[in-house]
């Protein structure tokens, strides 16, 4: 069911021709100085001094190095990409509309010019291009995938025939089986230091596995009197040194918080009154709780006290992401991998801490919050400041299924029945574009590291590469036969999985 456009009529080649042996008018670029100010498109300060530039001159590349040479980073080594935004609206830079402009009388060289700017990812991922592995293990639909903090060479998928499986993604072959579940395994996480894989199962526990040997970590967690929906680890930087803990929902309309060494729990968290939908630890301390009782819940994960209740959905809350997921799954692990992690469980928790503050550093050290429900709308929120959304997100015409910010935080992605993805600024929720391609609904996506692309896996049984700046069609990838119900990007980048209703766990690279 990949979408195939048909091939061009007579007619349309004809005047594609005609259209070719035209020649092209450019305008001419008006001579003379515009004073430039860089500026920081999240916090609005400024960049190096004030500038005096040619219009000729107003290209992205040109401005890159400036701004470069003009923050002293003058070694080639040292410079970073720079992505500029329009001074005088909405959208990317476009010497073009500037110097139209200039024509037009809208704007003068009199004025001082301030262009908005963000450093990118120093390191580029490549868009997956084709199916490396694929792999057939399971004996139902696989139904969640996470690949390890620390590497793309291992990927962990729950499955409907009561396993959870690690794979081999160098090899393409199995690593383990875990056995142990009497129901389907709804969710698998990995704890940020990549030395614990918990699943979560419809036979109401939580089972926690030893990924380097297969093997499980003590008996089953049980508490919980229905299914779990949804797992998140304890932040690495807010960790007890030996004592991990991770928070579980379930449809029993509880949170329980585990200790992951002891095997007990930590507390109970009970105020919902439907099922909780997901959960996520964030990192300043709170737990946030996403329900079908239409509210979010903000949880004290010190003390299990209720810090705020947000309401605004009309119907079933989804779906929550945080603008710091990426750096708390990862913990102190960066694109580079294993190669640059400190030795010492100090240095460790240190730059667990500090990729955290940069993170959280262009939103002024806030934590940002956007839901997803049924209700077709969207809500940022900055819960340590107001309990008041900042934006309510409309454009889905059915169900939101899945949300999720980008790695650094600066766009919002969003998969609905509609067959769409939608992007957003996550600064103050302004649509930017709609991704359209897919043909049936669209059940997850999910950024790449370097927040240059993003994956989408549908049940039109295809997964999609988009380029998130031109908001198009990258690369279609066809390969599974029926659904593809999850996916994920390796957090350095390297691979892509994915996993559906066809049981076979595919692997993607460039």
């Amino acid at each position: 069911m990949a979408t195939v456009l048909p091939p061009p009529s007579k007619r349309q080649k004809v005047a594609a021709s005609a259209k070719a042996r035209e020649p092209v008018n450019t305008a001419p670029t008006p001579e003379g100085l515009v004073r430039v100010q860089f500026r920081d498109s999240d916090t609005n300060a400024s960049q190096g001094p004030v500038v005096s530039v040619s219009l000729a001159d107003l290209r992205p590349n040109k401005l890159s190095l400036l701004l470069n040479s003009l923050l002293g980073r003058t070694d080639p080594s040292e410079r970073l990409p720079y992505r500029f935004l329009n001074p005088l609206g909405d959208g990317e830079f476009n010497q073009e509309k500037v110097i139209q402009a200039y024509w037009e009388g809208t704007a003068t060289t009199e004025l001082q010019l301030d262009i908005p700017c963000r450093a990118e990812a120093v390191f580029k991922v490549k868009a997956v291009t084709r199916c490396s592995a694929s792999i057939s293990g399971h004996g139902e639909a696989i139904l969640a995938t996470a690949f390890s903090p620390a590497t793309s060479s291992r990927l962990a998928t729950g499955s409907g025939d009561k396993t959870a499986r690690i794979w081999d993604c160098e090899t393409g072959t199995p690593m383990h089986t875990l056995k142990g579940h009497t129901g389907w395994v709804l969710v698998v996480a990995w704890s940020p230091d990549d030395g614990i894989l918990a699943t979560g199962s419809m036979d109401n526990t939580v089972r926690l596995w030893d990924p380097a040997k297969g093997t499980p970590l003590g008996g089953a967690l049980k508490g919980h009197t229905k299914w779990i929906t949804s797992i998140s680890w304890e932040p690495y930087h807010l960790r007890e040194p030996g004592r991990p803990r991770l928070a579980s929902a379930s449809k029993d309309y509880t949170i329980r918080v585990w200790d992951a060494v002891g095997q007990h729990t930590d507390m109970a968290l009970t105020g919902h009154k439907g099922t909780v939908s997901c959960v996520k630890w964030g990192g300043s301390g709170w737990i946030y709780s996403a329900s079908h009782d239409r509210s979010v819940k903000v949880w004290d994960s010190k003390t299990g006290t209720l810090v705020h209740t947000l309401n605004a959905h009309a119907h079933w809350v989804n779906h929550l992401a945080l603008s710091t997921d990426f750096v708390l799954r990862t913990g102190y692990y960066d694109y580079k991998g294993k190669s640059t992690v400190p030795e010492t469980v100090e240095g460790k928790r240190k730059k667990a801490k500090e990729r955290y503050d940069a993170a959280t550093a262009g939103a002024g050290g806030i934590e940002r919050l956007v839901t997803a429900s049924d209700d077709c709308t969207m809500y940022l929120w900055q819960p340590s400041v107001s309990t008041t959304p900042v934006q309510r997100m409309v454009g889905h015409q059915k169900q939101v299924n899945h949300v999720t910010f980008s790695p650094d935080g600066a766009l919002i992605a969003s998969a609905g029945f509609d067959n769409h993805i939608k992007l957003w600024t996550a600064s103050d929720g302004k649509f930017i574009s709609t991704l359209r391609g897919h043909v049936a609904p669209v059940y997850q996506c999910a950024f790449s590291p370097d927040c240059r692309l993003l994956v989408s896996g549908s049940k039109d049984t295809t997964l999609k590469a988009w380029d998130v700046r031109t908001g198009t069609l990258k690369e279609n990838l066809p390969g599974h036969k029926d659904e593809v119900f999850a996916v994920d990007w390796a957090p350095d980048g390297e691979r892509v999985g994915s996993g559906g209703q066809d049981k076979l766990v595919k692997i993607w690279r460039n």
